[in-house]
């Protein structure tokens, strides 16, 4: 028997996305879980399943989620090889955390906290301060990085507790308002190629009784929105980014372990007109709308003021079927940006907040021409968005 027309249409209710785990298996939570192994104060292991090592290093992959590497076996053979170990060898991924974009997730890596707590909630988000929009990739326009997020990082804790600390990444991105934010403390080390940060990451682990070492490659992210993770461009960065994990395993000092990780996964997204939705084309979604942040997947909408309800409304009915589609008190209580929300943050989230669950995305093709040009797309709850690897390898 059919269903009748209300059950078909009915929005998907809010609280049937799938919540990160933030507590207890959440990017979030990792770095808090090794420096509390490591005697830091202040800490608790919030993943049960890590065992603690005296020296840790994370790095973490760019774009690359759980999804992806289960379904690349011949691409990436050492990072399949190490699924069984993920987890603390629950063979089991982490989320990332909402919105599963990388500006949050390096945030909630570093602070050790959610995103209602750090306050970096999307890829763009309104400053209350200001009215505008903030990329808070770009970090434009220019903000107070101590202002915008004032937590000290788990890195500086630790340094501060005597573990030897350092980031090792690319050089361009030692004094970016971001990295300020979200992943100082101890020694930065800039390094050009993903051989020298594998080499020099493993020489800062062995530097110390105590290390925590993080080191980043990007490209497997920046391949993905420009051809899909189904391309041949994609997968060479794939293979690329397996030998470059291989490399740092097989040097690892004694009493090491090495966590590979993502900030989020990734989804192709087909360029047509029911997978794409052009909110500058559409005057339904665009009615009352003041300001457009967030990404193709996970929006932040700002209404105009007083029409607040009426654009919650609007949005529901149009793309209730296809997007979570929440109020900004209704994405709180339901835990999306985490258990707690610091006041600062609370006017950064959307008055509506969008989060997609087919594969949809809303563009905005002349606000936003570079972004709904992509062919990868994320930012979402859904598995192949939010799930990433916690690989281990120990010595």
């Amino acid at each position: 028997m059919a269903q009748p027309a209300w059950q078909e249409s009915d929005p998907l209710a809010v609280e049937s996305a799938p919540v990160p785990e933030y507590g207890s298996g959440s990017l979030c939570d990792l770095l808090p879980t090794l420096v509390a192994g490591q005697g830091v104060p202040g800490f608790t292991a919030a993943i049960p399943e890590l065992t603690p090592a005296d020296r840790n290093c994370v790095f973490l992959i760019d774009g690359l989620g759980w999804e992806q590497i289960k379904a690349h076996p011949d691409e990436a053979p050492f990072l399949h090889s190490l699924l069984p170990t993920s987890r603390g060898g629950t063979g089991r991924p982490i989320s990332a955390g909402f919105p599963a974009t990388t500006a949050t997730s390096l945030a909630s890596v570093g602070t050790g906290l959610p995103p209602g707590e750090h306050g970096l909630p999307g890829y763009t988000a309104r400053n209350p301060e200001t009215g505008e929009l903030m990329n808070q990739l770009r970090w434009n326009p220019w903000t107070s990085p101590k202002v915008w997020q004032p937590y000290p990082t788990v890195f500086k804790l630790a340094d501060a507790a005597g573990v030897r600390t350092a980031q090792v990444s690319a050089p361009a991105f030692e004094q970016t308002p971001l990295t300020k934010v979200a992943l100082s403390g101890g020694s930065f080390l800039g390094r050009l190629s993903g051989e020298e940060r594998m080499d020099t990451a493993a020489e800062r682990l062995a530097a110390g009784d105590r290390s925590l070492v993080y080191t980043y490659y990007s490209e497997v992210d920046g391949k993905g929105h420009r051809f899909g993770v189904d391309s041949d461009a994609w997968r060479g960065q794939l293979m690329y980014v397996d030998g470059l994990a291989r490399r740092l395993a097989e040097q690892l000092p004694p009493r090491s372990a090495l966590y590979i990780t993502a900030d989020h996964g990734m989804i192709d997204i087909p360029f047509d007109e029911q997978s794409r939705i052009d909110f500058d084309e559409d005057w339904e979604l665009s009615a009352g709308v003041a300001l457009l942040g967030g990404e193709g997947r996970a929006r932040h909408v700002y209404a105009v003021p007083g029409a607040e309800n009426d654009v919650l409304t609007v949005w529901r009915e149009v793309l209730g079927e296809q997007f979570w589609v929440a109020s900004r008190d209704e994405a709180i209580a339901a835990g999306w940006f985490g258990p707690k929300i610091d006041e600062r943050v609370h006017g950064r989230i959307g008055d509506v907040v969008a989060a997609a669950h087919d594969d949809v995305v809303i563009t905005a093709s002349v606000n936003e021409p570079h972004e709904s040009a992509m062919v990868g797309m994320h930012g979402s709850m859904t598995p192949v968005e939010q799930l990433v690897p916690l690989l281990e390898v120990r010595s």
